[in-house]
């Protein structure tokens, strides 16, 4: 019995023995054979997962000129999990950072993740790339990756071909695309139109060595992903137009915009003073971002599409549209100036004792008296309207119709609305008592009205239009300069009949052969326009002109306003002027304005 329990229990043994060693076997078959996820475990210190950020897409203007291109650069990552001792004095020399920085700069990635690559120094010098890439040995955890750029050959345009910068937790958070040191668009197309500019990053794996040096391709590229490069755009800018009107605002405060009119598309939007978008790319950018948002010119507001103006007399076209559409004036009726100007009890809305004028001569002579007279007139029509909110509602209908105190939702980022109170807000200031002429000097551009440049550039193009505007955009075509850009294409009517834009763009005419605004004659080009002095409460007033040319064909609008400039005349006229010049012509004989205007300085 005992020597047959015994081999019982020898076979047992053996059999439990070999039963352990099958399984022993297959586990080590399938992780080193059919489980790749292990043997990459396993090679992850010769293994390095590099992304590879594809190149963002280029931006060229409406002609195929190159506005933004991308140039080689060097991110230095590090992966905190293979940090080793380094040589920490060679890394901070090369770099020209502390020791307090490095260790910084590691602690910032150690929280972001320990095992994944974190950005430690962007957009580092080719002389310092060749010198960290033969020295990697001395550097565990830290490894070199290729980036591109932004590069400007033309220093304009930057506050609307924005700028990039790196992603921040909240661009993390809102897109898992995005990785710690990745970039992203902050401003202007670089922001409207990042996920067509950035493209799709992809993945390299290569061999490291045992001294942190690549030693080639993982598996002869087998897991390598390629990166797709970004979307290309062609702007709507005008490059030579854009590049033109910097320089004609140079030393001076204010903003230029221009429109065809057809289209809505965008031909040049200046902001002034600007700078030069090539400050902000590179190591130099946290730093000239800084001096930028520190300069008291504000070079990086945008005052195109953010500040909000009295309009002034350029107002007075909006204005004579609505009376004109409700019945107040008709092309011939005559309002009378005397006695100095406008009187509402003992206060006067001065003016220059034009003697009687219609609709036309009002607008030659930008008469206050006759727009004063016919605003009040449009808010107290009571066969019409019953009380003053009523009337106000509508006249405010008329004013959002043609673009006004609101955001055209195109692809211009952080544009302002600009302010046109309601009538809700009359009620509550003025304790519902008030009338037409509580608010008069609204009918001259001037008191609670506030528009951007835009929404003024807008306006001239719904006159152009005869009644309809295209939405103001800045891109044209994307992928391909055939391939347009059909988003905003649709045409939105006023509630302006169009046989009113005609009487009006008549008396514009006149305010360039004959009036306030013959300063902005062209020769050969036949130029509608209407100036306006702006009244400033914070010194000397602002000038501004809206101009339209040819008046016949229009194929331009332009609004500009300088800041503390004074009278429209003397200042913003010839300026769209000389950029109607230059654009319909492609040269300007006006040479001695030209000059004039290029030296003056309201700084």
């Amino acid at each position: 019995m005992e020597s047959g329990f015994g081999r019982n229990r020898y076979y047992i043994i053996i059999a439990v023995l070999g039963i352990l060693a099958l399984v022993y076997i297959a586990v080590l078959f399938n992780i080193q054979i059919l489980n790749k996820g292990y043997k990459t475990k396993a090679n992850q210190n010769a293994l390095r997962y590099k992304t590879i950020h594809p190149a963002r897409g280029l931006v060229y203007d409406r002609n195929d000129s190159l506005l933004v291109y991308n140039e080689a650069a060097y991110d230095l990552m590090v992966v905190p999990a293979e940090l080793r001792t380094f040589d920490t004095v060679s890394l901070c020399k090369v770099l020209d950072l502390t020791k307090e920085q490095v260790i910084k700069k590691i602690e910032k990635a150690t929280k972001y993740s320990k095992i994944l690559p974190s950005l430690f120094e962007q957009q580092i010098s080719k002389e310092d790339y060749g010198f960290i890439q033969e020295k990697m040995y001395a550097f565990p955890g830290f490894y070199v990756q290729n980036r591109t750029l932004r590069k400007y050959p033309y220093p304009i345009a930057a506050h609307i071909l924005g700028y990039v910068s790196e992603v921040n937790e909240a661009d993390m958070e809102k897109d898992s695309y995005y990785k710690m040191g990745d970039y992203i668009g902050k401003s202007g197309i670089e922001k409207a139109y990042e996920s067509v500019l950035r493209g799709q990053k992809g993945q390299s794996v290569v061999l490291v060595d045992v001294h942190n040096r690549e030693m080639g391709s993982y598996d002869n590229g087998a897991e390598d992903v390629q990166a797709i490069q970004g979307t290309s755009i062609w702007c709507t800018l005008d490059m030579e137009l854009q590049r033109y009107g910097e320089e004609l605002m140079q030393n001076k405060r204010g903003s230029v915009v221009a429109i065809e009119p057809k289209t809505g598309e965008i031909l040049c939007i200046i902001s002034s003073p600007s700078y030069d978008p090539n400050l902000l790319v590179g190591t130099a950018r946290p730093k000239n971002y800084v001096m930028l948002q520190e300069d008291p010119k504000k070079p990086l507001f945008n005052r195109a599409l953010q500040a909000s103006y009295p309009p002034g007399s350029t107002f007075k076209l909006a204005n004579g549209l609505i009376a004109l559409q409700e019945h107040i004036v008709t092309p011939t009726s005559v309002y009378s100036c005397s006695g100095g100007g406008y009187h509402i009890g003992n206060h006067v809305v001065h003016c220059h004792n034009c003697g009687g004028l219609n609709i036309y001569s009002a607008i030659q002579r930008s008469c206050n008296s006759y727009f004063c007279r016919a605003y009040y007139n449009i808010l107290s029509n009571r066969k019409k309207y019953k009380n003053i909110d009523e009337a106000y509602t509508a006249w405010l209908d008329y004013m959002h119709s043609m673009g006004f105190a609101q955001k055209y939702e195109t692809d211009l980022p952080y544009e302002l609305q600009g302010s046109i109170p309601t009538a809700a807000y009359f009620d509550k200031k003025y304790n519902n008592s008030w009338n037409g002429n509580t608010v008069v000097s609204m009918g001259i551009g001037q008191g609670e009205a506030a528009v951007t440049p835009l929404q003024m550039a807008n306006m001239l193009a719904v006159i152009a239009n005869q009644g309809y505007y295209i939405r103001p955009h800045i891109v044209r075509a994307i992928g391909h300069r055939d391939s347009l850009n059909t988003q905003y294409s649709n045409k939105i009517y006023s509630k302006i009949d169009p046989q009113h834009f005609v009487t009006v763009l008549q008396g514009m005419k006149m305010v360039v052969t004959a009036g306030t605004g013959r300063g902005a004659q062209i020769p050969g080009i036949e130029v509608a326009g209407k100036t306006g002095t702006a009244q400033n409460p914070h010194g000397a007033d602002h000038s501004v002109f809206a101009l339209i040319a040819p008046a016949n064909d229009p194929k331009i609008v332009i609004f500009c306003l300088v800041e503390n400039g004074g009278f429209g005349a003397s200042v913003a006229c010839p300026i769209a002027s000389l950029l109607a010049e230059i654009y319909l012509n492609r040269k300007v004989e006006r040479t001695d304005l030209e000059k004039r205007m290029k030296e003056l300085s309201f700084r």
